[in-house]
C-alpha cells in the first residue's frame, strides 16, 4: 500500500495530466503546463490532494455524516436539497483539520512563500474536482474559488470552503441526475500565487466562431481576468493568423470596469479615463501570446482554451499562463466527424467485399 500524498507542488513530476485522481482536473492541468516548454511560465503553487480531503473527512467522521444526510434527501425537492447542502457545508467548514494535516498544509504554504520570495504572499485558492474533465459530464464551474488570500489561517479556512463546495445544491443535484455516486467525485484544492495583472484574459488556439485552426483568438481587459472569464465585460478581441502573426481582425472596446485585488478578495472598479479606449494589449504582446498559444497547443496536440495574465513592473513584463483546458465546441465536433468518417470507411470496405 502506497503512502498517502497530502500536498503536491505543481512543478512535481508527479503532478501531470495522469494525476487527476490525486489533484483534480484543474491542478493536473497546471502541473502539465509546467512541461509545455520553458517559455510557458505558470505561477508557483501546490495542490492539497484528494488524499488530504479523504483523510480530513475520515478523521472528523464527516464521511459517515455526509452519507447519512444525503440518504434522506428528496432530489426532486429543491428546498430539501438546499437544506442538506447547507448542513453538509457547515459541518465541513466548522471541522478542524487534524494536526498532521494542518502541519502538512503549513509546510507547503511556507515552502511556497519561500519560493515566491515574500512573506506578504497573496494566493488564489481554487477547487479542483476529479470529475471536471470527464467527457460525458460537465462538472466545471460547480465549485468555489477565492482570490487574494493572504495568511495561513485564511488559507486553511478557504481550503475547507472549497472542499465544502463539492456539496452545493447544484452539485448534489447534478450528481444525482447523472448517476454519479457522491463518494465517486473527490476534490483537491489548488493554492497558487496571485498575479498582479496589468492585463489578462483568455485565448483560443483556433477561431471559436468557425473552428479555423490557423487562427488564435485573444480576448483581453485591464486588471484581473475574472471580468473576462465571467462575461461581465466585453473584452478587446484580436484574431491572429498563426503562420504569419498577422492580426486579421481587431475589436477594441470601451472598457469601463476592471477587476482588481483588495484586502477582502477582489472588486470591480472604474477604468481610468485615459485607458478606456486604448487597446489593453500591444502588438508585441499579441505576438508573444500567440507564441505561447502555439506552444501549448503543440504540447497537448489539440486546440486549447487558455487563461493568461501579464504582470508589469517598470520595464519588466512577465507572461503567465493560469489555466489551459481542451477547447470543447470544435474538439467535440471534430471527434463526431471522425466517428462518422470511420463508420463510412468501414461501410465502404464491406461493400467492396460483396
Amino acid at each position: 500500500m502506497t503512502e498517502p500524498t497530502y500536498t503536491l507542488h505543481f512543478a512535481s513530476p508527479d503532478c501531470t495530466k495522469d494525476s487527476v485522481d490525486l489533484v483534480g482536473g484543474k491542478n493536473a492541468s497546471l502541473g502539465e503546463l509546467m512541461e509545455a516548454g520553458e517559455e510557458v511560465e505558470v505561477p508557483p503553487g501546490f495542490a492539497v490532494t484528494t488524499d488530504f480531503y479523504e483523510a480530513f473527512l475520515e478523521t472528523q467522521s464527516l464521511t459517515e455524516y455526509i452519507t447519512e444526510r444525503l440518504s434522506t434527501v428528496d432530489i426532486d425537492d429543491d428546498n430539501d436539497v438546499a437544506a442538506a447542502s447547507e448542513d453538509i457545508r457547515e459541518h465541513i467548514e466548522r471541522a478542524e483539520f487534524p494536526e498532521f494535516l494542518s502541519a502538512e498544509l503549513r509546510s507547503a504554504w511556507e515552502q511556497l512563500r519561500s519560493e515566491a520570495g515574500t512573506t506578504d504572499l497573496q494566493v488564489a485558492v481554487r477547487s479542483s474536482a476529479t470529475a471536471e474533465d470527464l467527457p460525458d459530464a460537465s462538472f466545471a464551474g460547480q465549485q468555489d474559488t477565492y482570490l487574494n488570500v493572504s495568511d495561513f489561517e485564511s488559507v486553511k479556512q478557504r481550503t475547507k470552503a472549497c472542499m465544502a463546495s463539492l456539496f452545493t445544491a447544484r452539485a448534489i443535484t447534478y450528481r444525482e441526475e447523472h448517476d454519479f455516486e457522491h463518494d465517486e467525485v473527490l476534490i483537491s484544492v489548488g493554492i497558487q500565487k496571485m498575479v498582479d495583472a496589468r492585463t489578462s484574459g483568455v485565448m483560443f488556439t483556433l477561431n471559436p466562431s468557425n473552428g479555423d485552426r490557423s487562427k488564435v483568438r485573444i480576448e483581453s481587459n485591464w486588471g484581473l481576468g475574472e471580468a473576462v472569464v465571467s462575461g461581465s465585460v466585453t473584452p478587446d478581441s484580436f484574431l491572429v493568423d498563426k503562420p504569419v502573426y498577422k492580426i486579421v481582425d481587431r475589436n477594441v472596446q470601451k472598457k469601463d470596469i476592471m477587476t482588481v485585488p483588495t484586502d477582502a478578495g477582489t472588486e470591480e472598479v472604474s477604468v481610468e479615463d485615459d485607458k478606456r479606449d486604448v487597446p489593453s494589449l500591444t502588438a508585441d504582446e499579441i505576438i508573444k501570446l500567440t507564441d505561447l498559444a502555439k506552444a501549448i497547443e503543440q504540447h497537448y496536440d489539440r486546440p486549447q482554451d487558455i487563461e493568461w495574465a501579464i504582470e508589469e513592473t517598470g520595464d519588466e513584463k512577465q507572461f503567465y499562463i493560469l489555466q489551459s483546458r481542451p477547447e470543447t465546441a470544435w474538439n467535440d465536433e471534430e471527434e463526431r466527424r471522425t466517428e462518422v468518417d470511420t463508420s463510412a470507411s468501414a461501410a465502404d470496405r464491406i461493400l467492396d467485399q460483396l
